[in-house]
């Protein structure tokens, strides 16, 4: 088998649902599989893919083991030559594994391949591509500068070597990862794709990121920003620290500092909802659900050709392709103000999110 896809989930049903929609339809001409392991969701996740999705191998743990064990109880049971490692709050277009395969065979070196990421509005996600945050790096990221934390000398449509990616998307050789032993368990959240890469570059293998194929992570799914986030990111860079640097007594007292005031300012995060004056379903069909609940705001054209201000658009999977609203959302004009959902394919529901640091939206629409 070529390629394992290995899905950990966390209470992101809908999220789930989408994404799992987009890998299968990337899959199609290739010898792959799709394995989701299931951190003891309190939602329907798990009926959701028993019923929606009977080829996927699912694996419910009994209880949230995090990320890294997660993952990993995720990768004993895969078949495939390759691993990628996928959060359930992606969609990747039709053939974004195709070309990450092609790419990758031919780079010998290559350790963990990475993509250009973005946002559910079309922001590019910076940590796409990183460097080491070794803690002279992780100073000046608290500072606020972020030019050593950010690889921002590789165009992020251009494709290169860069010493670290993110978790979101990553794809290994499965040889690779349990050469160096896949993610540390002693990260529970955070931090575990940092420490990954590092393991990866240092057996000289090359990290690289891709920028010609981009897919959507609509990121704060998976996780709040609420206080135990903060106090598991400020635990998870201590753990990497003090696994590979020297004591640094600054640093030290920041992330101390970090850990034990931080979080008294961490607000949880709340779903984000734009107010559009129009509503543009893209799609060549009506949709009877759409039209109670958006009334005379909404308008429905077959073909995307503008974006425009003040307006939220629907993009139907039933009439668009996944490549097609990636690219809609990617070419989204700078200071542009308009917004988007995706309605999935033979799904009642819209999705989206207005901002990578909160909850995005799910409408539940009724049958038609």
């Amino acid at each position: 088998m070529k390629l394992s896809v290995i899905i950990l989930n966390y209470n992101v049903r809908h999220f789930l649902e989408l994404c799992l929609k987009s890998v299968e339809a990337s899959l199609v001409n290739i010898n792959a599989e799709i394995i989701v392991v299931d951190n003891q969701s309190s939602d329907d996740s798990c009926d959701m893919v028993k019923q929606l999705f009977p080829n996927v191998k699912l694996i419910q743990n009994k209880e949230n083991f995090g990320f890294s064990k997660g993952n990993n109880i995720g990768v004993v049971k895969a078949k495939g030559e390759y691993l990628c490692i996928l959060n359930p709050d992606t969609v990747v277009a039709e053939d974004t594994f195709e070309n990450i395969l092609e790419y990758i065979e031919y780079e010998s070196q290559i350790g963990i391949l990475g993509c250009r990421l973005i946002d559910g509005q079309g922001s590019f996600l910076p940590e796409s591509k990183r460097y080491v945050p070794t803690p002279s790096v992780a100073i000046k990221k608290m500072l606020g500068q972020t030019d050593s934390y950010y690889v921002k000398t590789l165009d992020e449509l251009s494709f290169g070597r860069v010493p670290i990616l993110v978790g979101a998307f990553m794809v290994i050789k499965k040889k690779v990862y349990n050469e160096v032993n896949g993610f540390d368990e002693d990260y529970f959240m955070y931090g575990d794709d940092i420490d990954l890469s590092y393991k990866v570059e240092n057996l000289n293998y090359h990290n690289v990121y891709y920028g010609k194929t981009t897919i959507i992570h609509f990121k704060g799914e998976s996780t709040l920003k609420d206080k135990v986030y903060a106090k598991r990111f400020y635990g998870a860079m201590q753990i990497f620290y003090q696994k590979y640097f020297k004591s640094n007594i600054l640093f030290n007292t920041m992330v101390w500092f970090g850990v034990h005031f931080a979080t008294w300012f961490q607000k949880p995060s709340k779903s984000f909802e734009s107010n559009p004056k129009y509503i543009v379903y893209v799609s060549n069909r009506t949709n009877k659900s759409l039209d109670d609940i958006f009334g005379e705001k909404l308008t429905i054209v077959n073909q995307f050709n503008k974006y425009a201000n003040d307006t939220e658009y629907i993009l139907d999977n039933n009439h668009l392709s996944f490549k097609s609203i990636i690219e809609i959302l990617s070419n989204t004009p700078k200071n542009c103000s308009a917004t988007f959902k995706i309605l999935p394919k033979n799904s009642n529901f819209i999705i989206g999110s207005n901002s990578s640091k909160s909850r995005g939206a799910v409408i539940q629409l009724s049958s038609n």
